[in-house]
């Protein structure tokens, strides 16, 4: 990771309770900043992987964001062309490998979401390591979603339900939010509190479906590769500025 600080002065305003805890990404556009670069589509998604290092250590430094989710491959980026999607795994693995130490140096724990099918077992096995690599670690947890889809998560979660009715372990009528909740890839994580999407795109695109209900969505036109910790810091002030009301009243 490269050294990154966002300006003391833009959030040492903010009491801590107008923080967001979790901060979920849907980081989009990255073909797109290419394209208009005129470079290959590659460029864009190396440098997104930049971007993705930088603001992970920006997160880290502020101390008070507890949870980062990025969506990193969804499960319908299957149908992207053969060799966009081989290049998409070896940026992976190499991400994998070469971000350990800083993980480590960072205190950065390491969570992945979503299906292990599909993805090549070398892939996988770097993912697994990753992620005991930094067990250890007590800072940021970094969640990163890779072959996810919120629908599909939501069918794993009924399906090892239903498993636990089958075997008289659980009784229909005692099934709440909190047992389906319980059974996400996300279980164990507070929900995110801001959903941030770049590229200007006003849609969820099938990510954390169920765990987003209340979070406050934010959207800049900025392609992933174009956000900065400038563009975080905007983030999380106009946050700040929001008033949560979970379908109460004002007070």
């Amino acid at each position: 990771m490269t050294s990154s600080a966002i300006s003391p002065h833009l959030l040492d305003s903010i009491p801590l309770e107008r923080w967001p805890r979790h901060i979920a990404i849907i980081m989009d556009g990255n073909g797109r900043w290419a394209e208009r670069q005129g470079l290959p589509r590659a460029a864009g998604h190396e440098r997104g992987a930049r971007v993705v290092r930088q603001i992970t250590e920006a997160c880290s430094n502020l101390g008070r964001i507890e949870q980062l989710t990025l969506y990193c491959l969804s499960s319908e980026n299957w149908k992207r062309p053969a060799d966009e999607l081989e290049f998409l795994m070896q940026l992976l693995e190499l991400y994998l490998v070469n971000e350990r130490p800083t993980f480590l140096e960072h205190n950065v724990r390491v969570r992945i979401l979503g299906r292990r099918d599909g993805i090549p077992e070398r892939v996988l096995a770097e993912m697994d390591r990753t992620v005991e690599f930094t067990q250890q670690c007590t800072g940021l947890w970094l969640n990163l979603a890779i072959n996810y889809g919120g629908r599909a998560e939501l069918v794993d979660a009924v399906r090892q339900i239903g498993h636990q009715v089958e075997a008289g372990r659980l009784k229909c009528d005692e099934i709440t939010e909190q047992t389906i909740s319980d059974h996400l890839y996300t279980h164990g994580l507070p929900d995110p509190d801001m959903l941030i999407r770049t590229a200007g795109e006003l849609r969820i695109s099938n990510f954390l479906l169920w765990q987003v209900s209340y979070a406050e969505i934010w959207i800049t036109d900025l392609c992933w590769p174009e956000f900065d910790e400038s563009t975080l810091a905007e983030a999380i002030t106009a946050y700040a500025n929001r008033v949560r009301r979970f379908g109460g009243l004002k007070k």
